[in-house]
């Protein structure tokens, strides 16, 4: 398209292109012409408006607006020239949808919409039984400072999250990135040595496939573990507390796009996310061990930066008894799984504020260490319990 009103050339031959989304009114509208000899886009010749809200020959409709500024500007030496009139037209990969593979490994922040699990799962599955035909009753996800329960396995089949369709390998400290198949006091599990979180630029999808794999797998219970600062001040470092409910301040959930209706229904009640039943079984395994167990509300954030004391003083007064950047995402998928859900959060340091003291995450590592044993010990008698 030309301008005749915009830099006139010597000559007569006119040159000067309209910029895209340069403002076009009907003062100037008539001195615009069209200079192609054959439509460029498909449906270009159509009276109307197109596709990207611009009027065709014969279109009366006011367009007084600018539309896509910056569409078609060159952005390096090797930018293709977009047409003016239909930008996106000499760039075909603006308008192709990106696609992989469940058996490719795409990058772990690509969206993965609930339609899309039961092709990665099937994957999955089949690399899993590759290696193992193990039917796992339970599913536990170890968190920070919190994968020595994993020595307790026997029969031990061992899968590096690098090695299975789709996964990369897990880069929080403390987390080892193993997927592990055995059996803990003869009771058949899988188990996850660390997890993904979306700090680490994953996509929600891909952080809650572990618990939709225990799932396929053919466990019925999973039990999630997690490092957490304490929001409750009487929840001191090391204290161990069975989560009863939580808070999704993540602002993101696993459920969102096209539902897969053959792993769950679309809209889940989580009125009893965190099971009762397997509540009240932690806290009967945490006596006959001798162990102490608090019990509260998680909070889910994303970090991976650590809350301010501002922000534990909101989270104490919406209700958190402890903080941490994983679990909740994992909770709401494995419900819509159909597994029931348990977890037991250990409060590793106190709230920003409460001690005066920066928050590091060797502590997280120091009081993992410290409290791990005592956590082992309250799953393995769960476990055995539950058999």
């Amino acid at each position: 398209m030309v301008d005749n009103s915009v830099d006139r050339p010597a000559g007569g031959a006119l040159s000067s292109v309209l910029p895209e989304g340069a403002v076009r009114n009907r003062r100037n509208r008539d001195h615009i012409k069209d200079l192609r000899s054959t439509p460029v886009a498909s449906g270009a010749s159509l009276s109307g408006p197109d596709s990207f809200g611009r009027s065709r020959p014969g279109d009366d409709r006011p367009t007084d607006c600018d539309r896509h500024p910056g569409v078609g500007t060159s952005v390096g030496p090797t930018q293709k020239r977009a047409s003016a009139v239909f930008p996106l037209d000499a760039l075909p990969e603006a308008r192709t949808p990106v696609t992989s593979s469940p058996t490719q490994t795409p990058s772990p922040s690509m969206p993965i919409v609930p339609a899309d699990q039961p092709a990665r799962l099937d994957a999955l599955e089949t690399a899993v039984r590759a290696r193992s035909d193990l039917i796992p009753a339970v599913g536990i996800v170890l968190g920070s400072g919190l994968g020595g329960l994993a020595d307790d396995l026997e029969d031990t089949v061992t899968i590096p999250f690098a090695e299975l369709p789709g996964w990369p390998a897990a880069t929080a400290p403390g987390h080892v990135g193993r997927l592990l198949l055995g059996r803990l006091g003869g009771t058949p599990v899988v188990m996850l040595q660390g997890r993904f979180h979306v700090y680490e630029g994953n996509d929600p999808g891909l952080v809650v496939q572990p618990v939709l794999l225990f799932r396929r797998l053919g466990a019925g219970v999973v039990v999630l573990t997690n490092a957490a600062g304490g929001v409750d001040p009487a929840y001191g470092p090391g204290t161990l507390m069975v989560i009863a409910d939580h808070l999704n301040l993540t602002g993101r959930t696993p459920l969102l796009g096209p539902n897969a209706d053959a792993i769950g229904a679309r809209f889940q009640d989580l009125t009893d996310a965190w099971s009762p039943r397997l509540r009240t079984a932690l806290q009967a395994a945490g006596a006959a061990e001798g162990v102490e167990l608090a019990e509260g509300v998680y909070a889910g954030l994303l970090g991976p930066q650590y809350e301010t004391p501002a922000e534990v003083r909101m989270l104490r007064t919406l209700g958190a008894d402890a903080v941490g950047m994983s679990t909740v995402l994992e909770c709401i998928a494995a419900r819509w799984a159909g597994l029931e859900v348990c977890g037991v959060s250990l409060v590793t340091n106190a709230g920003a504020g409460y001690s005066g003291q920066p928050l590091t995450h060797e502590e997280v590592l120091a009081a993992g260490a410290e409290a791990g044993p005592r956590l082992a010990r309250v799953i393995r008698r769960f476990v055995s319990g539950l058999g």
